[in-house]
Order: C-alpha cells, then structure tokens, then sequence
C-alpha cells in the first residue's frame, strides 16, 4: 500500500431533538464534503447508551437522525447512511482499542469529567471508554478526515493517539503481511494499519450557544425549549425563538473585535454568517451600527428561508418508516463488508486466530 484513501466518516447520537447547533455545526458540513469526498455517515446509536440506558423509542429516534440527514441532502446512494449498532465490527474493534488505549488517556477526557460528575465512581464503563468507541467508529474505515465540533477535540486527538500506538507496536508484523503505509512518526519509520485521522474544524459557526445564554453551548438537554431552534421547529416557532433570544442593549460593532465580551451577540451573529455561508466580518459590514431591532428579524426570515424546507423534508420522510429502515438497512450493508475487511486484517496483525 503506497497512502490511505481519503475518506470521511462522522457520527450523530440519536438523543433528542436535533438543533441548530447540530445542522450549522456538524450536518451542513456533512453535506458539503459528500461533493468532494467519500463519505460514510453514522447515527451511533451504540453511543447513546451511554447517557442512558432504557429508551422508550430509541429506534424511533434513530429513524428520525437518519431522516435529518436525508432532508438536509445527504445522498444515501453515492454513500454511506447507516446506523453502529447494525455493523457488530465497530464493537469489536472498541474492545481491541480498549486494550490500546491507557486508562490515564481516559480519565484526562473532560467530557467524562463533565458527565460524570463529582460521582465518577456511579458512571458507566461505557462512559469511560465512549472515545474508545469513537476511535474504533473512525479507524474502522480507516477514515482520513472526521467533522468534528470543538467538543470532540479532544476525543480525536485520543483517536490520532490509539492509531499511532497501534502502529507502533504492531509495526513489523503490519510489515510482514505487507498491510501497511510507512508513515514518519518523530525520526522513526513506522508500518502503519491505521492513518492518523485529520479534523475538519472550522466555519463561521463552528460552536453554535444557547439562545437564553451566549455562555452554554446549545443542547438538546436544556430545560427551556427557548434556548434553542430544533430542526423541526415551523417558521412562526423559528421566528418566535429569534425575537426572544438574549441581547445585550448596545448596537452591533463594525468589527469582528467589538464581539469580544459580547456572547449574545456573538452567537447570533455566528448564526446568521453560519446560515448565510458568509463570514463574521461581512455580516458586521452590513449590519454593523443596527440595532437588534433591525438584524434580528433578518435573521428570523435567512433562518426560516433556509431551515424550514429542512423540517418539511424531515417531517415528510419521517412519515415513511419503511423508506428510511430501507437506507439504513443497504447502508448497513455496505458498511459492514467494508467493516469486516478492516477487521480480517486487523485480527490477522494481532495474532487471533481465524482459520
């Protein structure tokens, strides 16, 4: 093997209603790079039971992630929608990558220090190895590139770390079955299985913030349905949700430097570049010295323009239950041939025996 292929793989938890956050920061960016890349896109299901375990309708929710996904342009046909739990390998990859990963790696993870809490002794194992799982979700395919949200950073860079001590330490036996990439780590050669999986970070809005608190980042578990426009919020809803989100009472500056100390307003103005694909500057060009008397019914009206055809899609696919387990299902499919040819390999470089 001379290179790793490119290819992009993300994942969405089906926990709650997807939100803005969610489109402008992860599925928008999802579209864009099925124009220019190989995609496989995950609805990690596997990864949910991780913030709890009894649903009610977790099939329902998946269903309805994968039907987010659809609505807002992902092509199931030139590639792949599928959901974790369908595909056994990612499961049996996490436990190898269990075996890899040190455990001082997983308690410097802030994410399990956030969830779990100053009770860490009543979290979940999965809890604690969910950036082990999200490695194995990635390196399954030997994805070369991941749209990440500045929350999983850090899990990346966790799962550049297991590649890396993989490929270290099987070095010579991926030489010998000739599986490998040689790949410069420090002054040494390494034959490596895995590639050292690169971040797609980056856009006006990158980290979408709550609208009652330009502090907190926008979620699906927040109590106040206010702070946030959920995709299958209708246009009056988006509209209510814009006039009511949190100010402060100066205009808008004319640079992106008067944002500084100023989360509301920056959040907004995040979102309207974000939606209008256009950068902070450029929206300050035009509305900079306005009032939010004036930018925030612009932005309620660019916010239903390009949101509510989404929540119509959505709702209308939503509605053919047998359409959407038809996709997940040939997308499993297709996962799951390229999953087990990873793992024949990769079972091979360890040594277990498969014959």
């Amino acid at each position: 093997m001379s290179a790793f292929k490119p290819l992009v793989f993300s994942g969405v938890q089906p926990t709650g209603n997807l939100h803005l956050g969610n489109y402008l920061g992860a599925i928008k960016k999802f579209v864009a790079l099925q124009e220019t890349s190989d995609c496989i896109y995950c609805v990690v299901d596997l990864h949910s039971l991780t913030a709890q375990l009894v649903y009610d309708d977790l099939a329902d929710q998946t269903r309805s992630i994968t039907a987010a996904f659809l609505a807002s342009g992902i092509d199931p046909k030139k590639h792949i929608v599928f959901n974790q739990s369908r595909v056994m390998q990612h499961a049996e990859l996490a436990w190898i990558f269990n075996c890899v990963a040190r455990i001082g790696w997983m308690n410097k993870m802030t994410q399990f220090k956030d969830k779990a809490g100053k009770d860490r002794e009543n979290a979940s194992l999965g809890l604690l190895a969910y950036p082990s799982l999200m490695a194995a979700d990635i390196l399954l395919y030997r994805a070369t590139h991941v749209p990440v949200g500045e929350d999983q950073k850090q899990h990346l860079e966790l799962t550049r770390d297991i590649a890396q001590k993989f490929n270290n330490d099987f070095s010579d036996r991926i030489a010998r079955l000739g599986v490998g990439v040689e790949m410069q780590v420090g002054e040494e050669t390494v034959n490596g299985f895995f590639p050292i999986t690169e971040p797609v970070i980056g856009g006006p809005a990158a980290r979408i913030m709550s609208l009652r608190d330009g502090s907190k980042k926008m979620s699906k578990s927040d109590p106040s349905d206010l702070s946030r426009i959920n995709l299958t919020d209708d246009a009056d809803t988006i509209s209510k949700k814009i006039r009511k989100a949190k100010t402060d009472p100066e205009a808008l500056p004319s640079e992106v430097d008067g944002l500084e100390s100023r989360p509301e307003a920056e959040n907004l103005v995040g979102i309207y570049a974000g939606l209008a694909e256009m950068s902070k500057a450029d929206v300050l060009k035009e509305f900079g010295g306005q009032q939010f008397s004036v930018f925030k019914p612009a932005l309620a009206d660019l916010a239903v323009e390009k949101l509510a055809p989404i929540a119509g899609e959505m709702r209308r696919i939503e509605g053919d239950r047998a359409y959407v387990d038809a996709v997940l299902r040939d997308g499993g499919e297709r996962a799951g041939v390229l999953a087990e040819t990873t793992m024949k390999t990769v079972r091979d470089i360890i040594g277990l025996l498969q014959s």
